[in-house]
């Protein structure tokens, strides 16, 4: 069994989002290239995003701090820590209304 503090994670990696000059830093905390399943904490300094992908499968988007944007096409949410949301299977990117930071999941 692995334990991983998404507390401690999250602080961690919103001080290396406001010091890096893209404003934003990830760490997998579960799965990989190799896995079905991968779970990453990204954090972004407020105005900056992911820009936009698509995943094969099934996307959702926990929200741990801040505020966070999904954008997929022409519609939006926003979510708010303790939101999950889950992305439907179409291109879509992630925008910092707020510094913040989620748990991305995709299977594929």
């Amino acid at each position: 069994m692995t334990k991983v503090s998404l507390t401690a994670l999250v602080r961690n990696l919103l001080t290396r989002a406001r010091e890096v000059d893209s404003g934003r830093s990830a760490a997998t905390v579960h799965g990989g290239h190799d896995r079905s399943l991968r779970q990453t904490v990204m954090a972004l300094r407020q105005g900056e995003h992911m820009h936009e992908h698509e995943h094969p499968g099934e996307v959702t988007v926990h929200v741990l701090h801040g505020r966070v944007r999904l954008v997929a096409g022409p519609d939006s949410w926003d979510g708010l820590p303790g939101d999950l949301l889950v992305m439907p299977e179409r291109r879509h990117r992630v925008e910092a209304v707020q510094d913040c930071a989620f748990l991305f999941t995709t299977t594929r």
